[in-house]
């Protein structure tokens, strides 16, 4: 299987950069094909190979990478699998790209590998960066519903089929827009805790727009993906779910106005998933309630 890689950057990380992408060349098997795509940004100097895209305006990361998927061909099609990377992640191991290779071989269902997050100090994995509702575990493998952005590989006969990631979500859910649709599809998505993806443990937060784009994008995602009972029930519970976290006033008021937000402006292409694929989700341990 050919295996490209995209990597998009805002270029204020050069050096954190240049790490991954030597960790990139370092994989095992065939050389892995690159593209940086800056978001609004000049890029620094890069290795002799690598595809580069500068784009005139930060467009977000969702179109970002969309931008990085096409950049290898139309849908990604000149190679077989995507790895999609963080600028300040690195991988530590060099057999990752060839575990990614026998996953998919071995698995034609498979969609969608999401790798596991592990800080470079400390060696453990956030809860958050478990994506299933069962996070205890992060050394436990399993079929989850959906993965992580910055570190995951997918397929590319996925993109062929449901599209890419949604432009206008700029930052957040995007991967489980696309997941939704990509298991609606018949595809599969696992979480490999042997696939690792070194990153500093952060705080989602720390981004500015982070309560505001989270509350939007979630009422986007169900009015784009879910079947119309399960729309009021779904958003209902995260409602609520984040009002039990206690946030501060500021970060409930920038939810609160994001939350509007998304019942006003219009949320893109409606295409709810089928029941089956409900109940899907439901036995893969979480239901599209929560």
């Amino acid at each position: 299987m050919k295996v490209g890689a995209v990597v998009l950057t805002m270029g204020n990380r050069p050096d954190e950069l240049r790490a991954l992408l030597d960790s990139v060349a370092k994989q095992d098997g065939d050389p892995i094909e690159v593209v940086v795509v800056g978001n609004g940004s000049p890029l620094p100097e890069l290795p002799d190979g690598v595809r580069t895209v500068e784009l005139p305006e930060n467009v977000g990361i969702p179109a970002g990478r969309n931008v990085g998927i096409e950049a290898f061909g139309p849908g990604g099609s000149e190679v077989d699998v995507l790895l999609f990377l963080d600028d300040d992640g690195l991988l530590p191991h060099a057999d990752t790209a060839e575990l990614c290779r026998q996953a998919f071989a071995a698995d034609p269902e498979l969609g969608i590998i999401s790798f596991r997050i592990a800080d470079p100090e400390t060696g453990t994995t956030q809860r958050r960066h478990v994506p299933r509702l069962r996070a205890s575990d992060p050394m436990r493998s399993s079929r989850v519903t959906t993965f992580l952005g910055g570190a995951n590989a997918v397929r590319t006969k996925v993109f062929a089929q449901v599209g890419g990631l949604p432009d206008d979500f700029f930052y957040a859910h995007e991967e489980t827009d696309l997941a939704w649709r990509a298991l609606d599809a018949g595809w599969m998505i696992d979480y490999r805790s042997d696939m690792v993806l070194h990153h500093p443990a952060t705080a989602p937060s720390r981004h500015a727009v982070y309560h505001r784009m989270v509350a939007r994008n979630r009422v986007w995602l169900a009015r784009r993906n879910l079947p119309v009972p399960l729309i009021p029930v779904y958003l209902g519970v995260w409602l609520l779910l984040t009002l039990a976290r206690r946030p501060s006033k500021a970060a409930l008021r920038a939810w609160l106005g994001g939350f509007r937000e998304g019942w006003k402006t219009p949320c893109g292409a409606r295409r709810p998933m089928k029941w089956r694929t409900v109940w899907r989700l439901t036995r893969l341990g979480r239901p599209p309630v929560i």
